[in-house]
Order: C-alpha cells, then structure tokens, then sequence
C-alpha cells in the first residue's frame, strides 16, 4: 500500500534527522481543525473493518467493535476467534472494571469448557519489522519506545536496533490478560484499557487490537469493589449477550465502519492540527503530541 506523506511530516523528519526536536521550533497554530480535515476527506483516505477481523460484543446497553490485529498476534488472534465462533464468550460478563484504568471480561468462575481452543497460547509481545509493514512514524519523542507510529490505524512502537515492532497500551487497546507466564493467557479472558494509557505494559502483555466504537460502553461501567477492580459479587457484573465475527453475522446486522487509513496525507494532516491546536480557545500551542494522543478517525461507511 502506497504512503503519501504531508510536507509538515517531511519537515518534521528534516528536523529530527539534523538533530533538532520540534518543541525547539515556534510552534504554529494549525488553522484548520481535525472536523474540518474530515470534512474534506476522499473515499481513498478510509479503509472499511474488516468483517473477518471485527468482533462485535454485544451488551444490553449496546455494541463494542473491536478491531483484531492478527499481524501483530497471529496464534493469539487465531485463538480467540476460535472461542468466539464457538460461543465461548457467550452469556458470560464483565469481571473486572478498574479505574482509569482496564476492563476485563471472561469467565468469573473460570468453568467454562474451551472446547477446541488451546488452554494456552504463548505470548505475542512483539513482532519482527518484515511481519507489519507501513509503520508511518511519529516525529515527536516517546518514553517507552526509540520510534512510535501506527501501522494500519494502530498505535506502535518500533525498536531499530533488534528490529521489532509491537502495539501499544492506548485508550481502547484490547489485551490478552495473563498469569506471570508468558504463555498463560491464551484470550479467554481479555481487557481494553479504560484509563490513562499504561504504556509500561508494552511488551509484556500481548495486544490483539482496538476498540473501534463502543468504549464508552465499558468506560463507564461501575469500579469494581475487589481487589484491582474486580467485581466482588455476581449480581455488580454486566452480561454479555454475545461475541460474534462480523463475517458470521447477517450482512443487515452489521455495523459498517470506515477507518481513517494512517498512511494517508489526511491522517497525516490530522495529527498537524491536534499536535499544534488553534482556533479561539487555545492561547498556547505545544509542537508537541503524545502517540496515544494522536486520534485515529473512526465514521459510519459510506
């Protein structure tokens, strides 16, 4: 897939390549707002989900779609849709809900039969660079990874020197939760982070993909009473109706989602106007953006 590149990242380069940062450049506040940018937008800048990568958890109160990420985590990917297909997901609930933090959901009592899926699945922290192509890097620095960035509207990380690549603990990742083994999680029971980003998890839990629409539906369920937020009795859980593949869904059940594509002078455009916000409002402007900052559009298709 081609990258097209806005000038204001090709600068954005230059400056890191000659050894100077962008906060030490004046910052410029962008006359154009990330509505205005989307406004403007061509079918090529969107890419449709996928329906053979979405999951759709339903609840009573509504949908979660969750885009899955099977370059980054094939077996674990691989695994969980197993135990969708199987029903495994189905009538169990939330257990966990941990502020600003996770929500988790499974088996509370940890009973149900797996059926055909693996009991374990080792763990998929990283991956090699040649395994994900069309990292599009930020300029800007980051704490806990030598390059971020996104590949294919995911949040990344990328080490140069051993050559991997991963995906990061923003606001709406979806994890495979797990023991002190790296091979016992096996996406029985997963979380999405609800909270400010805890990117030191990076690299030590396996990340299969990102809430697309829907997080507010597990944002705002009740903290947890127990111990690291989960819930201390069954009746404080919320049901989960059912985790479906979209693909095994009726076309009329679908809901039809378009991602904004990440390799695009658009996507590229957007993250310019959230990196220096202008407008009425805002009196002093940054140069400077956070990866799990950086906002990913997600709109109805078209």
């Amino acid at each position: 897939m081609k990258s097209t590149i806005s000038f204001a990242t090709l600068a954005a380069a230059s400056f890191l390549l000659a050894g100077t940062s962008l906060a030490d450049k004046k910052p410029v506040p962008s006359k154009v707002s990330m509505a205005d940018i989307i406004k403007a937008s061509q079918a090529e800048d969107w890419r449709p989900l996928d329906p053979d990568n979405t999951l759709y958890l339903d609840m009573e109160k509504g949908r979660v779609i969750i885009e899955l990420a099977p370059e980054f985590a094939p077996a674990n990917v691989a695994n969980i849709k197993t135990l969708v297909k199987e029903g495994y997901f189905d009538g169990l609930s939330m257990i966990r809900s941990h502020d600003n933090y996770v929500a988790q959901w499974g088996d509370a009592d940890e009973k149900r039969d797996l059926k055909t899926a693996l009991k374990k699945v080792q763990g998929e922290f990283t991956i090699a660079y040649t395994n994900a192509a069309g990292f599009i890097r930020l300029a800007d620095h980051d704490g806990y990874a030598p390059q971020v960035g996104h590949v294919n509207g995911f949040a990344a990380g990328r080490d140069p020197k051993n050559k991997t690549q991963w995906l990061t603990h923003c606001y709406g990742a979806v994890g495979v939760a797990r023991g002190n083994e790296t091979d016992s999680g096996n996406g029985s029971s997963l979380y999405a982070v609800t909270g400010h980003a805890p990117r030191n998890l990076d690299r030590n839990i396996t990340v299969v993909g990102k809430v697309r629409q829907g997080i507010e539906l597990l944002s705002s369920l009740p903290r947890g009473t127990g111990a690291l937020g989960f819930y201390e009795k069954p009746e404080q859980r919320t049901a989960i109706k059912s985790i479906r593949i979209a693909a095994d869904v009726p076309e009329a059940e679908r809901t039809q989602l378009e991602v904004m594509r990440t390799d695009s002078k658009r996507f590229q455009e957007v993250v310019e106007a959230q990196r220096n916000r202008g407008g009425d409002w805002y009196k002093f402007a940054a140069n400077y953006i956070e990866l799990c900052n950086v906002p990913v559009p997600v709109r109805a298709a078209k």
